[in-house]
């Protein structure tokens, strides 16, 4: 594996019956990038992303993450490594019966040895960090609002100091000024974590461009274009255009 990738994919293919959902995927995510990967609802985006940690395993073809073939790591070695990886979900999926503090504070208490005064200034820090104030700190998940119940994920996403972010959809459901709140809360963590590499998964073409450096586009599971966003902002690909043209 290359010591500039991040991620390598080759030949993916993944059938569920006769279904061919990921069909021969081969490329490569750079590391310290912004990659998103853009696609129709149903192009194979969820596969793709559960492929790459690890919870569903190739039908054909590999996938590598950070030199690891994950195919062939056993159950307990594949939890041991998905610490690696960053996840901020959809809708955030905090737990609603814990405040934004103990969200946070959730997987260092879980998974590090740290003193409780250590404890809560990391969560202190992470907080402040993507711009959760201290009145804050011990609000529910149902007391904030969306924008920042998505702030309090990406904290707790970036709680044992990840490889690799992922982030899911991270715009659904949202208004425009919240939208554009989060993409710029997603390229300021990648500018503050230098060596942190992002993919995003998402159909939000303008978000993309803005903030991307590579765009993959995904299409009845096959990638049909992957380019840098300046050169995929030109593509004469006519499925990445009738895309970009919507």
């Amino acid at each position: 594996m290359s010591d500039e990738n991040a991620i390598e994919i080759s030949g993916l293919t993944k059938m569920f019956g006769k279904q061919t959902v990921l069909d021969s995927l081969s490329f490569d995510v750079k590391k310290g990038s912004i990659t998103t990967i853009l696609g129709f609802s149903g192009a194979g985006k969820s596969t793709l992303l559960k492929h790459i940690l690890g919870l569903v395993r190739p039908t054909k073809g590999s996938i590598s993450v950070l030199g690891r073939d994950l195919a062939k790591l056993k159950p307990v070695e594949l939890m041991a490594f998905r610490r690696n990886f960053g996840m901020l979900f959809q809708y955030a999926a905090l737990f609603d019966y814990m405040s934004a503090f103990d969200n946070v504070a959730f997987p260092i208490r879980e998974f590090l040895k740290d003193s409780e005064q250590m404890v809560e200034q990391k969560v202190k820090d992470l907080l402040e960090s993507v711009g959760i104030t201290e009145m804050s700190f011990y609000k529910l998940p149902s007391e904030l609002s969306g924008g920042m119940r998505k702030r309090v994920g990406l904290a707790r996403a970036l709680a044992l100091s990840p490889s690799i972010m992922l982030y899911d959809e991270p715009t659904t459901g949202l208004d425009p000024i919240t939208t554009n709140m989060v993409n710029e809360l997603i390229a300021d963590t990648a500018h503050k974590n230098k060596g942190m590499t992002s993919i995003i998964i998402s159909h939000d073409v303008k978000a993309s461009l803005k903030i991307s450096d590579y765009v993959a586009f995904l299409d009845k599971g096959k990638i049909v274009e992957y380019l840098p966003v300046h050169e995929f902002e030109k593509s004469s690909n006519p499925y990445v255009r009738k895309f970009l043209d919507l």
